[in-house]
């Protein structure tokens, strides 16, 4: 059977009130809708659309990779944030990957760049803090789609054949996640029996069962048949950290994200820049504002790079980077009239692959979840018979000796994968809980969707439908800006005159900007609205 890859489709935006969850598969949506319906917490529901999503995209995330959320608990009007990225072994200095040959950058294939997986900890961890439901329930949808399979969607079966091909035939046990070497249609039905024992057994016996045990021997046994370094007491050591969100205040709208190491700081730097001008009084897709928003992002992650790293050895000044001085001061840099590419970082002291789930309930919580293996399927190693691969989240630590992200033992890299949410500043009640996934992209959508919703007033899916831009490698010195189809070609035109490198995008390759979901509650009648992006397979699902 055909399938258009042009993203031609119109989405309505979806409506309920009982509680809402929105992913990139319907069959994970609808694994969260099952647990929603059975009493479960937004992040009983979140833990089980994220499991569900490790067996149908099991390249983009599982139980190989790292977890980071937001959860707004209706209770007290408090978002919560928790860290669920791993540290890299205690055995990795880098002396030690030096004298194996890398001096730049680590291979992303190499077993180097598996740091510990934080995921099952993180999934442990929410239901066990703002859960209702025992951990076997919750995972039990995701586990009936591994044993009896399912049918593989449009999209993810492209990048599943493109990584089988490229990727999974090169490492360990990579084609225990192919049929026969290849990677499945669109339609053709997957099983992953591995995967269901291996859940199995965290479901009835925890994050333990995960970090010590066979499940942890199995993991460190192919690192080191590998090339790499880990040890069982790296992962009996790893713990996931509930910390203080960083926020702030976008007209009359608070915004949330993670503290470093994850890249969150990068679209809040970006989004106190724009307060400053009057985005909304600026047409859509227009070259003034794309301009300015362009020009905002670039000065947000020249400090983002600098300054993210693991705040345990090298803490951020976040008050004095998310102040409104220090906000004003990096402003004026902007040239109205040209393109700056390469700015530099501040001084304020002295002045993106993942899976993206949001998920409501009818207690009033809400749920932003992230969770990646990085570079689909990671390194693409899998633990023999587990039916996951293992992440590569190492490949963003420097090598830079003194760079505050420089790989050290026992540290955790600069990470792509943020969550947002968004309170109303005035009483704390919750506005939205919505992501963009897509490694260096999703601070950009973040930015891009916050604006569409507060400055122009648009519903959750007309804030996703709208066309992007992307600056490629985070925008760093002279990189591109990819701009998507559905932007003005005279706009483009205009914007490569002030001396943007502009790199229009149509058809398949507009995945590259993000595949984002975001639930809404109206305050007056507290109806959730939900949208789901339509450059992924997914979609967004009610309870009335």
């Amino acid at each position: 059977m055909s399938y258009d890859y042009s993203f031609s489709s119109y989405r309505s935006p979806v409506l309920g009130r009982r509680g809402a969850v929105g992913s990139s598969q319907p069959l994970a949506t609808a694994a969260g809708i099952e647990v929603l319906s059975k009493g479960g917490t937004a992040a009983d529901a979140a833990v089980a659309v994220a499991a569900a999503l490790n067996v149908t995209e099991p390249g983009s995330t599982g139980l190989g990779g790292d977890a980071f959320a937001l959860f707004y608990n209706a209770q007290d009007k408090k978002v919560y944030s928790l860290n669920g990225s791993g540290h890299a072994p205690k055995a990795l200095t880098l002396e030690r990957v030096k004298k194996d040959g890398f001096t730049t950058d680590l291979p992303p294939q190499h077993p180097y760049c598996i740091t510990v997986p934080g995921a099952c900890a993180m999934w442990c961890d929410i239901t066990s803090r703002f859960g209702k439901l025992p951990l076997s329930e919750t995972l039990s949808p995701a586990i009936r789609l591994a044993e009896e399979g399912f049918p593989v969607a449009p999209l993810t079966a492209i990048s599943w054949q493109n990584a089988a091909k490229n990727w999974l035939s090169k490492v360990p046990n990579g084609t225990e996640l192919t049929i026969e070497g290849r990677g499945p249609q669109a339609g053709e039905i997957f099983r992953n029996p591995g995967l269901a024992r291996t859940m199995r057994m965290i479901a009835e016996g925890g994050k333990k069962a995960y970090y010590e045990g066979e499940i942890a021997e199995s993991i460190v046994a192919i690192i080191k048949e590998a090339g790499g370094c880990m040890e069982l007491e790296d992962l009996a050591a790893h713990e996931s950290t509930w910390v203080e969100p960083i926020s702030i205040d976008y007209r009359g709208v608070r915004i949330w994200e993670c503290p470093p190491n994850g890249q969150g700081l990068a679209a809040l730097l970006a989004l106190n820049i724009l307060e400053g001008f009057d985005v909304a009084d600026l047409p859509a897709n227009s070259t003034e504002r794309l301009h300015l928003t362009i020009e905002a992002m670039r000065l947000a992650f020249a400090d983002a790079f600098h300054f993210i790293a693991d705040p345990d050895f090298n803490p951020a000044p976040l008050k004095e980077l998310l102040s409104r001085a220090y906000a004003d001061d990096r402003r004026r840099l902007i040239n109205p009239r040209s393109a700056n590419l390469n700015y530099p970082y501040g001084n304020p002291i002295y002045s993106s692959d993942t899976v993206y789930l949001s998920v409501a309930d009818q207690y009033g919580n809400a749920c932003s979840f992230i969770n990646s293996n990085y570079m689909g399927f990671g390194t693409g190693i899998v633990p023999r018979g587990r039916g996951f691969s293992l992440q590569n989240r190492g490949h963003n630590f420097s090598l830079e000796e003194g760079h505050a992200n420089q790989l050290m033992p026992g540290k955790r890299p600069y990470h792509t994968i943020i969550p947002a949410m968004a309170t109303y500043t005035s009483d704390n009640n919750l506005y939205a809980s919505y992501g963009v996934m897509g490694g260096f992209m999703q601070p950009q959508g973040h930015m891009q969707v916050t604006v569409g919703m507060v400055d122009d007033e648009l519903n959750p899916q007309q804030a996703l439908d709208r066309p992007r831009f992307c600056l490629l490698a985070g925008g760093r010195s002279g990189g591109k800006v990819q701009l998507e189809e559905g932007i003005p070609v005279e706009v483009m035109s205009d914007l490569a005159a002030m001396g943007h490198p502009v790199m229009p995008v149509s058809g398949l390759g507009r995945q590259g900007f993000g595949r984002g979901q975001i639930i809404r509650r109206d305050p007056e009648n507290g109806v959730l609205w939900a949208g789901s992006d339509p450059r992924a397979d997914g979609c967004a699902m009610t309870l009335v």
